[in-house]
């Protein structure tokens, strides 16, 4: 087994499935319904390509695991998500910062790994590309318009990016599987993406009248080393709770 390309794969497939069940514990709480419609089809596409990520984690692994057991039958510690994906919807501000940061994220991510030498990442990349880049025009879109709205819109959005910004180091921590991937050219070392991704903050921020917080590590264990934060046992207990339940069922 690959075990980089295993490790690499959850990683992708974690960070969508996670961020699309916090999308999905939103459904039907929009402030109005076309937002409604919008933010829950973000979260298909994002649990789409955790499923295509999860399928090819499975095939790599073998011995008939399948990309049920690897989002059902995990514990905690083998999820691999950023902790920004975890972070709860505490209101609308929260939900669209947490979205426009990790959109941003995953625009400069899949433009690049549709380059990848890997024929399956290609291929999910591609497609997704082209999902990422609408969720970051609508996500952009949102921020500018809180930004921009009433006081009390500028004063949640700016308070939700201030509670935020300290996740957002974690996102460009590699390590070595990420390096020695990028050097076969299949995957992406997450460090080179912090300019970029800057900039589109610096780019939004400026069109919404945002200050840009000041960067802090909270922590040094991160999620994408199977070390989490205190919301994503409850999370999996919610999500896991059927599967588990009933381990035998057939849909």
């Amino acid at each position: 087994m690959n075990t980089n390309l295993y490790t690499y794969c959850l990683r992708l497939a974690d960070n969508g499935l996670i961020l699309s069940h916090r999308i999905a514990e939103y459904c039907s709480a929009g402030p109005q319904l076309e937002e409604d419609l919008a933010i829950t089809n973000v979260g298909l596409d994002l649990l789409g390509q955790a499923e295509s990520f999860l399928k090819y984690a499975a095939e790599i692994k073998g011995g008939g695991i399948t990309e049920d057991d690897l989002a059902y039958k995990r514990k905690e510690k083998d999820f691999l998500c950023v902790h920004l994906t975890e972070i709860p919807n505490f209101d609308y501000a929260y939900i669209m910062a947490r979205q426009f940061l990790m959109d941003a994220f995953n625009f400069y991510l899949y433009s690049k790994l549709v380059n990848s030498k890997d024929d399956i990442i290609a291929g999910i990349s591609a497609k997704a590309i082209k999902e990422v880049t609408y969720h970051l025009s609508r996500s952009s879109d949102w921020i500018v318009r809180l930004g921009q709205g009433t006081q009390e819109s500028h004063q949640r959005i700016q308070t939700a990016f201030d509670e935020l910004w300290m996740f957002t180091d974690e996102l460009f921590e590699s390590d070595e599987i990420e390096k020695s991937l990028e050097k076969e050219g299949i995957g992406v070392d997450s460090s080179t993406l912090k300019k970029d991704w800057q900039m589109k903050i610096n780019e939004v921020f400026s069109l919404a009248g945002i200050n840009v917080p000041k960067i802090e590590k909270h922590s040094l264990q991160y999620g994408k080393f199977g070390l989490h934060t205190e919301y994503l046992g409850y999370l999996l207990a919610e999500m896991q709770h059927i599967p588990l339940l009933y381990p035998d069922a057939k849909w």
